[in-house]
């Protein structure tokens, strides 16, 4: 059961809606809030004085006075206009994420929404009925407002939706599909359609999907660079908890602990322990400074999307606690911090696929391992993982090409009204796919560090081969040129899955 109460959403709440793993339902605690919000802007359209949004026009028409006749008119031509995305569509659990997200902020009560059209949104959720919402539209300011006009369309019972059924989606007219759950179409009320449509949920969303698979994907990172270090042999110095308090990064100190934890009692790195190395290259001995600066990366998006999921974003808001009602205009729907802290994890994804794809560079060269050329068994003969590399490398190319920053790229709209937007949207979907793409090269070097250790006289540590039990299920060992992209395809959702966690 997942309770939507304005305060205590969180992305894993977020994922579970996505995969159809819920039961959303709504606190009735918070309608007493709502309904006084809602009072409050019957009363404003009553007294005839003007407010943005409930009897005005938008953006730059914000001057134009409405005459109450026209305000249900106002909200839906105000959804239909805007429902202009354009793209693939969103998958349509995504869709249900981003409704659940919208439900969230507007139970707080400031939105001057009814109770009746949140209810009647969390019933679409429960019912499996989403919208369909093509992906591309938003600008991360004034909210976003393309894909979630698409979403409230469909509450109107117009346009297209998919409906779940028995886990499998069909498309079917959206009054069809309302109707045949019990849900009356949506006739909306003045403040209504700019409530939906006026906020940040669907970059919310994406970035907080991403969090999840982030969670997963370190979790992965750092298993893999455990069993690189297995399999090269290399060292567990550059691990060594002294070293680390003499520059105490809580991110740096976390990983170390980690490491020293995935390392410990192995008779793998016992039995080299007298080697002549010295020092290993940077991919391995400064592992702990890096996974150590993309964990706090990961920790700062954690904390912004905790307070973003349970925010009131849209605009204007509606205050009454004191007793009078105050119409505030503001920003709230800005997408800045949402777009800035998908940009620095996109960041942080790709200094996670790099230094991996550098680890498995070093595990194909004997150079460095004193095992065969690209762990063949018979160099020349067979080819071994040589591509494997040259697959991890494309990936991180990808990731590169996409990093952005997506927040640098401005553009101005509604007659320069909206004359700085954030791109949230842009920056959390690249994010987004950034992350599959890194989880892929992670999964190379696990194959590779597997493959590696298969030429090893000795295990690894307990700690340690539980997950390298795991990778070698979903890819077994095979000493002899074979097809290595359906491993990477059954480790892939392991890792994004937090398998490895």
């Amino acid at each position: 059961m997942i309770r939507l109460d304005g305060s205590s959403l969180s992305s894993a709440d977020v994922t579970d809606i996505v995969g159809g793993n819920h039961d959303v339902y709504l606190d009735d605690a918070c309608r007493e809030a709502v309904d006084r919000s809602r009072r409050a802007v019957e009363e404003i359209v009553a007294s005839g004085r003007p407010a943005y949004g409930i009897n005005t026009g938008f953006g730059d028409l914000v001057r134009v006075a409405i005459p109450d006749s026209d305000l249900k008119d106002l909200q839906s031509n105000l959804v239909r206009s805007h429902a202009c995305g354009i793209g693939d569509e969103m998958p349509p659990g995504e869709v249900l994420g981003m409704m659940a997200i919208r439900a969230n902020s507007l139970v707080n009560g400031h939105s001057g929404i009814r109770w009746s059209t949140i209810e009647s949104l969390v019933a679409m959720i429960r019912s499996g009925i989403a919208p369909v919402v093509p992906r591309i539209g938003s600008l991360g300011a004034s909210g976003d407002l393309a894909p979630l006009s698409h979403m409230a369309l469909g509450l109107m019972g117009e346009g297209t939706v998919n409906v779940r059924n028995h886990g499998e989606w069909r498309k079917e007219n959206a009054k069809s599909a309302l109707n045949k759950a019990g849900i009356e179409p949506l006739v909306l009320e003045a403040k209504e359609g700019l409530s939906l449509i006026n906020g940040t949920s669907q970059m919310c969303l994406w970035i907080s999907l991403a969090e999840q698979r982030m969670s997963g994907l370190m979790a992965a990172a750092e298993v893999a660079l455990a069993l690189s270090i297995e399999g090269a042999h290399a060292s567990t110095t550059p691990f060594h908890e002294r070293l680390h308090q003499a520059r105490p990064h809580p991110g740096q100190r976390k990983v170390a602990s980690q490491m020293r934890y995935l390392l410990s009692d192995s008779p793998n790195l016992t039995s080299h322990k007298d080697c002549e190395k010295v020092q290993d290259a940077y991919s391995f001995r400064c592992s702990p400074q890096v996974l150590g600066a993309i964990q706090e990366s990961l920790d700062r998006v954690r904390s912004t999307i905790s307070i973003e999921l349970n925010s009131t974003t849209d605009n204007p808001l509606i205050f009454t606690e004191s007793g009078e009602t105050e119409v505030i205009s503001g920003g709230n729907f800005h997408g800045e911090i949402l777009g800035m802290v998908s940009d620095d994890l996109h960041l942080a994804v790709h200094e996670i696929s790099s230094i991996s794809e550098r680890r498995i560079a070093k595990l194909l060269d004997p150079a460095t391992t004193g095992l065969t050329a690209f762990l063949a068994a018979d160099p020349g003969l067979n080819s071994g993982l040589m591509i494997l590399q040259y697959a991890a490398a494309a990936s991180v190319a990808e990731i590169r090409a996409r990093i952005g920053p997506a927040t640098a790229t401005n553009i101005v709209v509604s007659a320069q009204q909206e004359d700085h937007v954030s791109m949230g949207a842009t920056a959390s979907w690249m994010l987004l796919q950034s992350v599959e793409n890194c989880a892929a090269v992670i999964a190379a070097e696990m194959i590779a560090a597997s493959e590696a250790l298969s030429y090893r006289s000795e295990d690894v540590g307990p700690n340690l081969m539980p997950h390298l039990e795991k990778i070698r299920d979903a890819a077994p060992l095979n000493p002899n040129d074979s097809r290595r992209d359906e491993s990477i395809a059954a480790i892939t959702p392991l890792i994004l899955q937090g398998c490895f966690i």
